[in-house]
């Protein structure tokens, strides 16, 4: 199952996805993308997104907390 992680800065998304590498890494560095909000015109409203595959329910936890120190929070695709 993919897990997004969603972030307001680009610096944040980089370091997590960077952490997430060291901690898991069987799945690799995990991609950062920009999305833009629906209805929006300002490249200010953009939300950074961290996609993880392949992590076990067992490792959800850590993540949630990891996204949550960088005031982010993981949604399921």
């Amino acid at each position: 199952m993919t897990q997004l992680l969603v972030f307001g800065e680009r610096d944040d998304a980089e370091e997590v996805a960077e952490t997430l590498g060291e901690w898991f890494p069987e799945l690799g560095v995990p991609r950062v993308v920009r999305e833009t909000l629906a209805g929006e015109d300002d490249a200010e409203d953009a939300q950074w997104l961290v996609v993880v595959e392949g992590l076990d329910e067992g490792a959800l936890g850590r993540v949630d907390e990891l996204a949550e120190r960088y005031d982010g929070w993981r949604e399921t695709d």
